[in-house]
């Protein structure tokens, strides 16, 4: 097993997380809030989202944009007051997930795609990739994704790489002035593997957490694994922050249903260090 140090304990299911301004922000979906880490442990509640905070990311001006899981929508912080930013109650077809922001203030957020808690795997079906304008318009970015979850965008603006969980693949997207996406492809075949949250790094690698697995693995473009690092727990998101971007954060848990993890405290943060610094978004 890799060495991991524990930056915090006491989460219930966390998820997003993204290096900014020096402290680490994520979202905890059962203790209904975003917080904020410094790397010596302290934690800050910045924002309470009742109908369950996931995916993050930051517009030009440095509005916060979270998606907001059980109502599907998207909501704009401005350190002050959480107002509707936008709607995707008729794009999404399930609960709203994990979102990369562009440079310029879209986005581009996934869902579950049907009721995972209710109806098991067995009722996986295609779900719809939304994307948000810098001014809240929304519409369909793509169709018939495997419940797209952790994404990321290459530092040129110019691909974007999502994960389908349950495709077991990096699926790649040309991303075009307007922000719609063309000549999709496979970027990596990872049978075997369900890709959950992700971060790039500077050779092109993704970082993502195997919700299968109590590990964080590596893929290049191609589908080839170059590392794999055991947790010793569930293992759901990470991210690569730190001063030089070389600390690899890593969101555990014990289970991701609410009847495992609830209010129970049991998730860390934990962190170790890699070769590869940071790159691209989130």
């Amino acid at each position: 097993m890799a060495h991991f140090d524990m930056v915090i304990g006491g989460v219930d299911f966390g998820e997003g997380p993204r290096w900014h301004d020096g402290r680490l922000w994520y979202s905890d979906f059962y203790q209904q809030s975003v917080y904020a880490v410094s790397l010596d442990g302290r934690r800050e509640r910045m924002v309470e989202v009742p109908t369950q905070p996931s995916g993050l990311g930051w517009q030009p001006d440095g509005t916060l944009l979270i998606v907001s899981m059980l109502d599907r929508r998207v909501l704009r912080w401005d350190g002050s007051s959480l107002d509707l930013h936008a709607d995707l109650a008729d794009i999404a077809e399930f609960h709203c997930n994990d979102m990369v922001v562009a440079a310029d203030g879209s986005a581009y957020v996934g869902n579950f795609g049907w009721d995972l808690f209710a109806l098991g795997i067995d009722g996986a079906c295609g779900a719809t990739l939304a994307h948000v304008a810098p001014d809240g318009t929304a519409g369909p970015a793509a169709t018939d994704m495997l419940f797209p979850n952790g994404s990321v965008i290459t530092p040129d603006g110019g691909t974007l790489l999502v994960g389908e969980t349950l495709g077991a693949r990096y699926t790649a997207f040309a991303i075009g002035a307007d922000g719609t996406l063309g000549d999709r492809r496979i970027w990596a075949d990872v049978t075997g593997y369900a890709p959950d949250g992700c971060t790039l790094d500077a050779e092109g690698g993704i970082w993502f957490a195997d919700a299968l697995g109590a590990q964080v693995v590596r893929v290049i473009e191609g589908g080839e694994i170059t590392h794999t690092l055991a947790t010793g727990t569930g293992t759901f998101a990470c991210a690569l922050g730190g001063d030089d971007g070389c600390t690899l954060f890593v969101l555990t848990a014990p289970g991701s249903s609410p009847d495992e993890v609830a209010g129970r405290g049991e998730g860390a943060i934990l962190a170790t260090t890699v070769d590869v610094p940071h790159a691209g978004l989130p």
